[in-house]
């Protein structure tokens, strides 16, 4: 197993306030794999993520990552956020390159590094453009192609499309599974699009209100690869109303 959650609990605590957020949840992750978490707003999905990429600790329970407890041993996991977080004073190179400047190489050489990728992300001839002269479809390009630059064989995904229109999210979802037959990660990805869980995901984890548990654990029985026809899948159908069940 790449990824293990056990029985992992966490509750945050502000003064005499208290708050459990994550209750015993357990969740396995093979190599290789896509696998979604869904869940109501609000439940702990993002905490989850946030324990495993140790951006919040103190909790109960074990996560493993290649058999190794993370607070031992710190891995490093590539992670993209909701917004895509450019930075807006420096151009599509500055910020896709900023994980290999960050581990050491010298602009020159991230820039050598990364320029193989442009086309392949879409953003051939928008180097030297600001993120403010990109579409928001272009911008979300970019930074998935800066998580990629991370020199590591995981990836978690908070929500990465939420906050584009229809048109612009199925575009993102077509180019992330291109992305994933081209490159070998293991993906978690967060979203509270049932849809965009299935037609993405090798198997989807539920999660229940706060404090969250694992309501249900769902195996995608559809074959790769995917495309927007799917959607209108009988199979697909039936794994969507029965997912929408589980969350009523």
């Amino acid at each position: 197993m790449k990824i293990e959650f056990k029985k992992v609990s966490k509750t945050f605590t502000d003064g005499k306030k208290s708050l459990e957020t994550l209750s015993n949840v357990d969740v396995g992750v093979e190599a290789g794999e896509f696998v979604a978490v869904i869940g109501p707003s609000g439940c702990g999905k993002s905490t989850l993520m946030q324990l495993l990429i140790g951006l919040v600790d103190d909790y109960q329970g074990q996560i493993l990552v290649d058999g190794k407890d993370i607070q031992a041993h710190k891995p490093l996991i590539a992670y993209m956020h909701q917004k895509d977080l450019l930075m807006p004073w420096s151009k599509v190179k500055g910020n896709v390159t900023l994980p290999l400047t960050l581990a050491g190489k010298s602009k020159k050489a991230a820039y050598k590094m990364v320029a193989p990728y442009y086309e392949t992300f879409g953003l051939k001839g928008f180097e030297d453009h600001y993120p403010n002269e990109l579409s928001g479809g272009m911008r979300q390009r970019a930074a998935l192609l800066r998580t990629f630059m991370v020199d590591s064989d995981i990836m978690v995904f908070d929500e990465p499309f939420a906050a584009l229109d229809a048109i612009n999210r199925h575009k993102m979802q077509d180019f992330l599974l291109e992305q994933c037959r081209q490159f070998d990660r293991t993906i978690m990805f967060i979203t509270h699009d049932i849809e965009e869980a299935i037609f993405l995901a090798d198997r989807i984890y539920v999660l229940s209100q706060r404090p969250a548990y694992v309501l249900k654990e769902v195996k995608i029985p559809l074959g790769r690869p995917r495309d927007k026809s799917l959607k209108m899948d009988p199979n697909f159908l039936e794994i969507k109303k029965m997912l929408i069940q589980a969350l009523e």
